[in-house]
């Protein structure tokens, strides 16, 4: 199979490791010759509810054999807005929001961007270094988080200012003065609760309320990325929830589906001004998507976003734990189950301990994946349980053991 995919696929798909998928069940992954893994890494957080979930296989299914597409864009259906329903009602704060339905999280971004930039008739957008925020040409303007990901790309979107992750507004205020930019010519603040790509970067306390404030200051839009963090992940529906700061735009995928692709932009009523025909999409909010897409809400607000915040304080106990045996864990940190692991050797950040990290969790049978520089992120669906953990952890100390030994 491996042969057969590198003869046809791009080589710029990454293939982390060497596994082969047949099936999955729930925590389980299995691949072509029988070998069952424990799943960490949830398809980079995405299979939310588990694999396979049976409510959200039931309602793929119940879809599926009444209506597959209709263009969300030019007709109506119960489904598109039955989601947009729901997650209006899910946006914090109250107030009123609108709802517009993608296919995935950089088709999100860069309808956000248009909305921002639409609604304030201003060009210039911060973002922050190690952000990403997609792969798509505005999104990927966004995006500084691996050098691989832009170079050769040039020309990126104009008009785009990276500062350091957790500036502060003073900061802000500074670098728009040497730069000459006035700060009511910026149209959006694009920002990740917590950074994922990035390598699960927490920010400072501060750090989204003063961004909050500066926005509100200026008339500059706060765009918060949710489409790693937020699906109950960190045990709020919206990572941003966990610092009390109300965006006016939130983009959200991966996780919304359980694995089916959808994504979305809820912004405030009074910032969706752009008319009809200036934004769409043509499967953007696809039918059977919008099922999954509900079924997967359902679930979380029903018992995962709990189950994440408490078994997310568990996972995070039982790595602090370890990175006191283990000299070459430089740092544990994260909310919820969106945790990592970051590994140091002789005081500098190694990639290739993380690597290494990676690949034996892999053979042992736990998956998980790099992100950042030197890191390792533990984002399971949102079923693990306190048992699941445990047999992860154990695998995770023989690695490190035998790490620790070489």
């Amino acid at each position: 199979m491996i042969k057969d995919d590198l003869d046809v696929t791009s080589p710029s798909l990454i293939k982390e490791y060497p596994l082969t998928v047949k099936r999955a069940e729930g925590m389980m992954i299995e691949d072509e010759d029988g070998n069952r893994f424990l799943d960490f890494m949830a398809g980079i957080a995405v299979a939310t509810t588990g694999h396979c979930h049976p409510k959200i296989v039931k309602a793929i299914q119940i879809q599926a054999e009444n209506l597959l597409h209709i263009c969300g864009t030019d007709f109506y259906y119960a489904g598109y807005s039955d989601l947009c329903k729901k997650l209006q009602e899910l946006a914090p704060g109250g107030g009123s929001w609108k709802v517009f339905l993608s296919n995935s999280g950089t088709e999100s971004n860069e309808g956000a961007i248009k909305l921002a930039r639409f609604h304030t008739k201003r060009k210039y957008i911060i973002a922050f270094d190690g952000a990403f925020h997609g792969r798509t040409y505005g999104a990927l303007s966004l995006t500084y988080s691996k050098s691989v990901q832009r170079k050769g790309f040039e020309p990126f979107l104009p008009g785009v200012h990276h500062l350091p992750f957790g500036s502060s507004k003073k900061m802000i205020q500074n670098y728009l003065k040497k730069k000459g930019i006035n700060p009511e010519a910026i149209a959006a603040i694009f920002v990740e609760p917590i950074q994922g790509e990035g390598g699960y970067i927490v920010p400072p306390s501060d750090f989204l309320k003063q961004i909050r404030s500066f926005c509100d200051e200026f008339g500059i839009m706060m765009v918060d990325d949710e489409i790693q963090s937020g699906n109950g992940r960190t045990g709020k529906y919206f990572a941003i929830e966990n610092w009390d700061v109300v965006p006016d735009i939130i983009t959200l995928a991966k996780g919304l589906g359980s694995g089916m692709p959808i994504g979305s932009i809820i912004a405030k009523e009074d910032l969706m001004t752009w008319p009809p025909g200036s934004h769409g999409s043509t499967f953007g909010g696809n039918p059977v998507s919008c099922a999954a897409a509900i079924a997967t809400i359902d679930l979380i607000k029903d018992g995962l976003m709990k189950n994440a915040e408490i078994t997310g304080e568990y996972l995070h106990y039982r790595l602090h734990k370890l990175q006191k045996r283990y000299r070459i864990i430089s740092d544990v940190r994260g909310i919820g189950l969106m945790q990592a692991i970051e590994f140091s050797e002789d005081n500098k950040l190694s990639p290739n301990l993380a690597h290494l990290f990676e690949q034996s969790c892999f053979k042992k049978g736990l998956l998980v994946l790099g992100c950042g520089k030197s890191a390792v992120r533990l984002a399971p669906p949102l079923i693990v349980e306190q048992t699941d953990i445990d047999i992860a952890l154990e695998i995770i100390d023989q690695v490190l053991g035998k790490m620790n030994l070489d």
